[in-house]
C-alpha cells in the first residue's frame, strides 16, 4: 500500500499484478535478478524462468539483486560451505553454485540458491566467487582446471578462497588471478561446523586492503572475528598457526582426561572443574565433552587436520624451524587414521592415547 494511503477495511482488494501478494508476485522479501539485460523475479528452488536470456547453462552476465547487493558464486557446499552460503542467502544476496558434479543441498535450493553448469559459469554469473574445498589440488582444479573459474572471469571481479591450503600455492594462485584483472583474497576460517552454522567463524584474511573492504560485509555475514593479517598467503599462514594450536590443545586435553580417568576420577567432573581455572579453553569445553560422551561425528575430520599439520611441517622444514610437538601430534593423528578413524572428528585423537594407555575415557 502506498505510503500515506488509508487501508480499505470494507472489502479485500485484489492485489495489483506484480505487487506483494499477487499471484505472479515472488512475495515479501523476494529478490529480483538481472541476467542478459532482462529482469525477472527469482523463482523458487533455484529454478530459472523458461526462456530467460542469459540464464542457467548459458549464463554470460552477472546476476544482481534489486538492492544492488553483489552476487556471490559459492563453490564447495560441504559441511562448512553449506551453512556459510545459507547465511549469505538469508542476508539477501543472490548466490550461485554449480550443479555440474553434484546437486547442491535441497535446503539451499529452497532458500533461493541458483544453479549453473560449471565453475566458469559460476564466475560469469557472480561478482564475487568464493571457494571452500578440502585441499590445495582441489582449489587449483576449481580455479584453473577445465571449465574453471579463471576461464569465466572478467576484470573487476573478486575471488576469495576460504579453504585451508598451502600459503606458497596461494601466492601463485593470487598472481594468476591478478593477471586477469581481478582481486584475490585468501580467507581461511576457524570455528568448525558449529561456527559455520552460528555465523561465528574466525576469518583470517590475506590480500589487498581495498579487496578486503569490499569483502568485509560478506565476511560479516559468516563470521565474527575478521582480521586482515597481511598480503596474499599470510591468511593461510595464520590458519596453519591456528591449526598447530588447536591440534596440540586437543592432544593436551586428551592426555589430561586419559590420565584423570585411569586414576579413578570422573572425567566429566574433572572437565567441569578445569573449566573454572587457567586450563579453561574452547577445546576443553567442546572437544573435551566429545571425548567423554564419545561423539566423534565429524565437525572437522582427522584427515583434514593431518593435511593442515603437513602444511605446518613442510613450512617448518623450508624455514629451518623445529616443531617437535606438532610432529608428535601428527603421529597420533596418523595412528588414528591407520586404525580407521580418518573421517572421525579430530577430537577422536584421544583414541590413540587410549590405545597406549589401555583405558578408554568415559
Amino acid at each position: 500500500m502506498p505510503a500515506g494511503s488509508a487501508p480499505n477495511t470494507s472489502r479485500k482488494q485484489a492485489p495489483k499484478p506484480g505487487s506483494a501478494g499477487s499471484a505472479n508476485s515472488p512475495g515479501r522479501g523476494a529478490r529480483r535478478l538481472r541476467a542478459g539485460g532482462e529482469t525477472a523475479d527469482l523463482p523458487p528452488r533455484g529454478r530459472w524462468p523458461a526462456g530467460q536470456r542469459g540464464a542457467r547453462r548459458n549464463a554470460t552476465s552477472t546476476i544482481t539483486t534489486e538492492n544492488n547487493m553483489e552476487t556471490i558464486g559459492f563453490i564447495g557446499l560441504g559441511i562448512m560451505g553449506a551453512p556459510m552460503a545459507g547465511h549469505l542467502l538469508d542476508a539477501g544476496h543472490a548466490v550461485v553454485a554449480s550443479d555440474h558434479r553434484s546437486k547442491p543441498p535441497a535446503d539451499l535450493l529452497a532458500r533461493g540458491l541458483k544453479t549453473v553448469s560449471g565453475h566458469d559459469a559460476v564466475a560469469k554469473a557472480a561478482d564475487i566467487i568464493i571457494t571452500m574445498v578440502p585441499d590445495t589440488p582441489q582449489v587449483a582444479d576449481v580455479l584453473f582446471g577445465e571449465n574453471g573459474v579463471a576461464s569465466g572471469l572478467t576484470k573487476g571481479k573478486l575471488v576469495i578462497d576460504m579453504s585451508s591450503i598451502s600459503p606458497i600455492a596461494t601466492k601463485e594462485f593470487a598472481k594468476k588471478i591478478n593477471e586477469l584483472g581481478c582481486d584475490y583474497l585468501d580467507a581461511p576460517v576457524s570455528g568448525g561446523e558449529v561456527g559455520a552454522k552460528a555465523a561465528s567463524l574466525t576469518i583470517m584474511v590475506g590480500g589487498e586492503e581495498k579487496a578486503f573492504e569490499r569483502a568485509r560485509p560478506i565476511f560479516e555475514k559468516m563470521g565474527k572475528n575478521i582480521t586482515l593479517v597481511g598480503p596474499n598467503g599470510v591468511g593461510q599462514t595464520t590458519k596453519v598457526a591456528n591449526q598447530i594450536v588447536v591440534a596440540l590443545t586437543i592432544e593436551a586435553v586428551g592426555e589430561a582426561l586419559v590420565f584423570a580417568s585411569k586414576a579413578g576420577a570422573d572425567p566429566a567432573k574433572v572437565r567441569q572443574a578445569l573449566m573454572g581455572g587457567l586450563a579453561a579453553s574452547r577445546i576443553l569445553e567442546v572437544h573435551g565433552e566429545r571425548m567423554i560422551k564419545r561423539t566423534f561425528a565429524p565437525g572437522f575430520r582427522i584427515e583434514l587436520h593431518q593435511k593442515d599439520l603437513n602444511l605446518a611441517l613442510e613450512g617448518a622444514k623450508a624455514l629451518g624451524v623445529s616443531l617437535p610437538n606438532t610432529s608428535t601430534t601428527q603421529q597420533l593423528f596418523n595412528s588414528c587414521a591407520a586404525n580407521g578413524g580418518a573421517k572421525e572428528d579430530h577430537s577422536a585423537l584421544v583414541r590413540a592415547l587410549e590405545r597406549m594407555a589401555g583405558h578408554e575415557v568415559g
